[in-house]
């Protein structure tokens, strides 16, 4: 009897992603060419925190292996040994991408907690590449420090607390003097692009309200100006 189709929830790009036994369905997009590409490049440089692209389905599927693991359904406060686990990642994912020369790297653009799978409490890997493009480096750690150290919400811990663990994801990563002198810019800077992208593209994504998203981007982005000064001093 074949492996039944399972729904995976979470995603809010692409409908309709499946498991199928140890593999993962999703319907092609725009991005698919360049997904499978990358996802290629990554398996042929060594790098096993990924899905490895398999091909395509009777259905025109993109099949992609499943790693097993926990997904976060919410951000939420991680400790040290999990953000320096996540920066690790990171460098390891635009190490294997660095032959486009010239200090561009492949950037997976939402390297977020909800895009990441654990393993004993520790990410191991990244999923959904829907938005991977070339870039800047600090344009994909930038998001990293906001989505794993950073909130406006007093649970998650005073500025201070919070610019240490981004000075634990610097440290981890192997960001140079220029680059940590850059993170607090560069983070504001991801900030305002998500604000861009909740204001341009309302109808683009499934779940919360954008109009609500996009209040709360507002919030963070104004939280993490404020802790500009804060963030510079934890990074020197």
């Amino acid at each position: 009897m074949p492996d039944r189709e399972v729904p995976l929830n979470g995603g809010r790009l692409t409908a309709g992603v499946v498991r199928i036994g140890d593999t993962v369905r999703r319907p092609p997009s725009p991005a698919s060419p360049f997904v499978a590409g990358l996802l290629t490049r990554l398996e042929r440089a060594g790098f096993d925190g990924a899905p490895r692209y398999l091909g395509r389905d009777p259905q025109s599927r993109d099949i992609l292996t499943f790693i097993p693991g926990e997904v976060p359904a919410k951000w939420r406060t991680f400790g040290d040994e999990q953000i320096a686990a996540a920066a690790t990642l990171l460098r390891g994912l635009h190490d294997a991408s660095r032959p486009l020369g010239d200090g561009a790297v492949v950037c997976h653009h939402d390297p977020g907690p909800n895009n990441t799978v654990f393993q004993d409490g520790l990410p191991v890997a990244f999923i959904d590449f829907d938005f991977a493009a070339p870039g800047d480096p600090l344009q994909d750690v930038g998001y990293l420090a906001w989505s794993w150290c950073l909130s406006s919400k007093p649970s998650r811990g005073d500025p201070a607390t919070q610019a240490a663990q981004v000075r634990v994801l610097a440290d981890a990563y192997g960001l140079t003097p220029d680059q940590r002198r850059s993170l607090p810019a560069a983070i504001e800077q991801r900030l305002l692009r998500n604000e861009r992208f909740w204001r341009d593209h309302p109808g683009r994504v499934a779940g919360p309200d954008p109009a609500e998203v996009l209040a709360w981007t507002r919030t963070e982005l104004a939280f993490v100006r404020g802790c500009h000064a804060t963030l510079t001093a934890a990074l020197r």
